[in-house]
Protein backbone atom coordinates (compact mmCIF):
# COMPACT_ATOMS: atom_id res chain seq x y z
CA UNK A 1 0.00 0.00 0.00
CA UNK A 2 2.62 2.46 0.57
CA UNK A 3 4.33 2.27 -3.06
CA UNK A 4 1.13 3.56 -4.64
CA UNK A 5 1.28 6.58 -2.05
CA UNK A 6 4.46 7.50 -3.20
CA UNK A 7 3.27 8.04 -6.78
CA UNK A 8 -0.29 10.29 -5.99
CA UNK A 9 1.94 13.50 -5.13
CA UNK A 10 3.46 13.41 -9.06
CA UNK A 11 0.45 12.66 -10.51
CA UNK A 12 -1.53 15.16 -8.61
CA UNK A 13 1.00 17.74 -10.23
CA UNK A 14 0.52 16.73 -13.30
CA UNK A 15 -3.43 18.68 -14.09
CA UNK A 16 -1.79 22.08 -11.78
CA UNK A 17 1.23 21.50 -14.70
CA UNK A 18 -1.22 21.56 -17.60
CA UNK A 19 -3.23 23.89 -15.97
CA UNK A 20 -0.55 26.55 -16.38
CA UNK A 21 0.96 25.66 -19.37
CA UNK A 22 -2.40 26.33 -21.51
CA UNK A 23 -2.81 29.79 -19.23
CA UNK A 24 0.54 30.98 -20.20
CA UNK A 25 -0.62 30.61 -23.82
CA UNK A 26 -4.07 32.21 -23.68
CA UNK A 27 -3.56 36.25 -24.19
CA UNK A 28 -5.46 38.18 -21.70
CA UNK A 29 -7.10 40.22 -24.78
CA UNK A 30 -8.51 37.46 -26.27
CA UNK A 31 -10.39 36.21 -23.18
CA UNK A 32 -14.09 37.75 -23.69
CA UNK A 33 -15.38 40.34 -21.36
CA UNK A 34 -18.56 38.91 -18.91
CA UNK A 35 -19.54 42.97 -19.42
CA UNK A 36 -20.01 42.67 -22.92
CA UNK A 37 -23.92 42.64 -23.86
CA UNK A 38 -24.65 44.14 -20.51
CA UNK A 39 -25.49 47.27 -19.53
CA UNK A 40 -22.81 50.01 -19.21
CA UNK A 41 -22.10 50.67 -15.11
CA UNK A 42 -23.82 54.10 -14.60
CA UNK A 43 -21.37 56.97 -13.17
CA UNK A 44 -20.78 60.31 -13.06
CA UNK A 45 -16.94 62.51 -13.08
CA UNK A 46 -16.01 65.76 -13.40
CA UNK A 47 -14.05 66.30 -16.01
CA UNK A 48 -10.16 68.23 -16.21
CA UNK A 49 -12.27 71.40 -17.34
CA UNK A 50 -14.87 70.92 -14.84
CA UNK A 51 -18.20 70.13 -16.52
CA UNK A 52 -19.88 66.70 -15.19
CA UNK A 53 -20.02 64.28 -17.64
CA UNK A 54 -22.86 61.86 -16.67
CA UNK A 55 -23.08 58.05 -18.95
CA UNK A 56 -26.66 58.01 -18.32
CA UNK A 57 -26.87 61.83 -20.02
CA UNK A 58 -25.49 59.80 -22.89
CA UNK A 59 -28.31 57.32 -23.50
CA UNK A 60 -29.42 57.61 -27.28
CA UNK A 61 -25.76 58.27 -28.66
CA UNK A 62 -22.75 55.57 -29.32
CA UNK A 63 -20.45 56.00 -26.39
CA UNK A 64 -16.75 54.82 -26.74
CA UNK A 65 -15.10 55.06 -23.16
CA UNK A 66 -11.55 55.00 -22.81
CA UNK A 67 -9.66 54.42 -19.90
CA UNK A 68 -6.04 55.78 -19.90
CA UNK A 69 -3.25 57.25 -18.35
CA UNK A 70 -0.79 59.31 -19.11
CA UNK A 71 2.12 56.92 -17.57
CA UNK A 72 0.92 54.64 -20.12
CA UNK A 73 3.54 54.29 -22.90
CA UNK A 74 3.64 54.23 -25.77
CA UNK A 75 -0.19 52.47 -25.84
CA UNK A 76 -1.85 55.38 -24.41
CA UNK A 77 0.06 57.78 -26.43
CA UNK A 78 0.08 56.04 -29.66
CA UNK A 79 -4.05 55.58 -29.59
CA UNK A 80 -4.72 59.16 -28.74
CA UNK A 81 -4.41 60.70 -31.70
CA UNK A 82 -6.94 57.86 -33.10
CA UNK A 83 -9.18 58.40 -30.52
CA UNK A 84 -9.08 62.29 -31.71
CA UNK A 85 -9.55 61.73 -34.95
CA UNK A 86 -12.83 58.95 -34.55
CA UNK A 87 -14.12 61.76 -32.27
CA UNK A 88 -13.95 64.35 -34.88
CA UNK A 89 -14.86 62.01 -37.54
CA UNK A 90 -17.94 60.71 -35.92
CA UNK A 91 -19.05 63.38 -33.49
CA UNK A 92 -21.63 64.51 -35.31
CA UNK A 93 -23.67 61.08 -36.05
CA UNK A 94 -24.46 60.77 -32.57
CA UNK A 95 -20.76 59.37 -31.33
CA UNK A 96 -19.27 60.44 -27.83
CA UNK A 97 -15.46 59.63 -27.36
CA UNK A 98 -15.19 59.74 -23.53
CA UNK A 99 -11.51 59.17 -21.59
CA UNK A 100 -11.35 58.19 -18.21
CA UNK A 101 -8.40 58.95 -16.88
CA UNK A 102 -7.32 56.35 -13.67
CA UNK A 103 -4.49 55.97 -10.91
CA UNK A 104 -2.88 59.09 -12.31
CA UNK A 105 -1.59 62.76 -11.33
CA UNK A 106 -3.96 65.63 -12.66
CA UNK A 107 -0.51 68.19 -14.02
CA UNK A 108 0.58 64.76 -15.86
CA UNK A 109 -3.11 64.09 -17.42
CA UNK A 110 -3.72 67.47 -18.26
CA UNK A 111 -0.40 67.67 -20.04
CA UNK A 112 -0.86 64.57 -21.50
CA UNK A 113 -4.28 66.34 -22.89
CA UNK A 114 -3.07 69.41 -24.02
CA UNK A 115 0.08 67.78 -26.20
CA UNK A 116 -2.54 65.45 -28.00
CA UNK A 117 -4.75 68.08 -28.52
CA UNK A 118 -8.02 66.05 -27.32
CA UNK A 119 -11.18 68.11 -27.58
CA UNK A 120 -13.34 65.09 -26.24
CA UNK A 121 -14.32 64.89 -22.51
CA UNK A 122 -11.71 63.43 -20.35
CA UNK A 123 -11.99 63.15 -16.38
CA UNK A 124 -10.11 61.31 -13.63
CA UNK A 125 -11.05 58.52 -11.88
CA UNK A 126 -10.17 59.77 -8.88
CA UNK A 127 -11.35 56.99 -6.04
CA UNK A 128 -10.93 54.26 -9.12
CA UNK A 129 -14.33 53.17 -8.78
CA UNK A 130 -15.54 53.37 -12.33
CA UNK A 131 -12.26 51.37 -13.26
CA UNK A 132 -13.13 48.83 -10.45
CA UNK A 133 -16.55 48.15 -11.69
CA UNK A 134 -15.52 47.92 -15.58
CA UNK A 135 -13.22 45.53 -14.58
CA UNK A 136 -10.34 47.46 -15.75
CA UNK A 137 -7.03 45.39 -15.12
CA UNK A 138 -4.85 47.53 -17.88
CA UNK A 139 -4.56 50.81 -19.21
CA UNK A 140 -5.52 51.28 -22.40
CA UNK A 141 -8.94 49.29 -22.22
CA UNK A 142 -11.82 50.50 -24.30
CA UNK A 143 -15.32 49.79 -24.15
CA UNK A 144 -17.88 50.31 -26.75
CA UNK A 145 -21.46 51.12 -25.89
CA UNK A 146 -24.39 51.05 -28.28
CA UNK A 147 -27.50 54.06 -28.07
CA UNK A 148 -29.06 51.66 -25.40
CA UNK A 149 -26.61 51.94 -23.11
CA UNK A 150 -25.59 48.13 -23.16
CA UNK A 151 -21.43 47.43 -23.74
CA UNK A 152 -21.44 46.02 -27.14
CA UNK A 153 -17.71 45.68 -27.33
CA UNK A 154 -14.57 45.70 -25.39
CA UNK A 155 -11.06 46.35 -26.63
CA UNK A 156 -7.74 45.78 -25.05
CA UNK A 157 -4.70 47.64 -26.16
CA UNK A 158 -4.07 50.03 -28.76
CA UNK A 159 -7.33 51.49 -30.49
CA UNK A 160 -6.43 51.58 -34.32
CA UNK A 161 -8.03 54.05 -36.76
CA UNK A 162 -9.83 50.37 -38.51
CA UNK A 163 -10.51 48.80 -34.95
CA UNK A 164 -12.41 52.09 -34.37
CA UNK A 165 -14.32 52.22 -37.53
CA UNK A 166 -15.13 48.91 -37.40
CA UNK A 167 -16.50 48.82 -34.08
CA UNK A 168 -18.75 52.15 -34.21
CA UNK A 169 -20.01 51.64 -37.58
CA UNK A 170 -22.23 48.76 -36.56
CA UNK A 171 -23.35 50.87 -33.79
CA UNK A 172 -24.83 53.56 -35.87
CA UNK A 173 -27.10 51.09 -37.82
Amino acid sequence: MRRGWRWLLPLTAVPVLALLAYGFRVDPREIPSPLVGRPAAAFALTSFDGATVDLAALRGKVVVLNFWASWCRPACYEEAPTLERGWRAYRDRGVVVLGVDIQDHDEAARTFIRDFSLSFANAPDRGGKVSVDYGVYGVPETFFIDREGRIRAKHVGVVTDEIFRATVEPLLR
